[in-house]
């Protein structure tokens, strides 16, 4: 027996893949965030915060002066002691957070071990940047 199909398939499958376009550029969009935010980490965990905090969004930077962040970042991962894992455990897009202008923004999760604290949660956040790139425009250790 056949069944007849009311419904044209190709146009079923063109409105499928046009909807699922979005859901693909923001994977691509969250690999890059990914990415940078990776590129950042391995500067702070070597120790190159005057580094990091270049590297960081406009944002970032305008939130936090070289200064402050250089002497955070040498008491506060001093006293972690060196990365020993680290494991990404979510990465969600989104174009709004508290508290931030709005734009493009992936706020990412890692379970970090250290050698002072063996369980640790850090979430960075890259975002897109004024002149284009992903930065990262906050980090914060739980």
């Amino acid at each position: 027996m056949r069944i007849k199909a009311s419904v044209p398939i190709a146009p079923c499958l063109i409105s499928l893949m046009m909807l699922s376009q979005p859901l693909f550029a923001g994977q691509d969009k969250q690999k890059a965030a990914i990415k940078a935010a990776e590129t950042w980490l391995s500067l702070v965990d070597e120790g190159f915060y005057l580094r990091s905090w270049r590297e960081g969004a406009t944002y970032f930077k305008n939130a936090v002066s070289q200064g402050q962040w250089t002497q955070s970042m040498v008491a506060f991962r001093k006293a972690l002691g060196k990365t020993l894992s680290r494991k990404l455990t979510s990465a969600q897009y989104t174009t709004t957070l508290p508290g931030a202008p709005d734009g493009e923004y992936v706020v990412i999760q890692y379970q970090t071990s250290f050698e002072n604290k063996l369980s640790a949660t850090e979430t960075v956040t890259p975002m897109l940047d004024e002149d284009g790139p992903w930065k990262v425009s906050g980090y914060y250790i739980k």
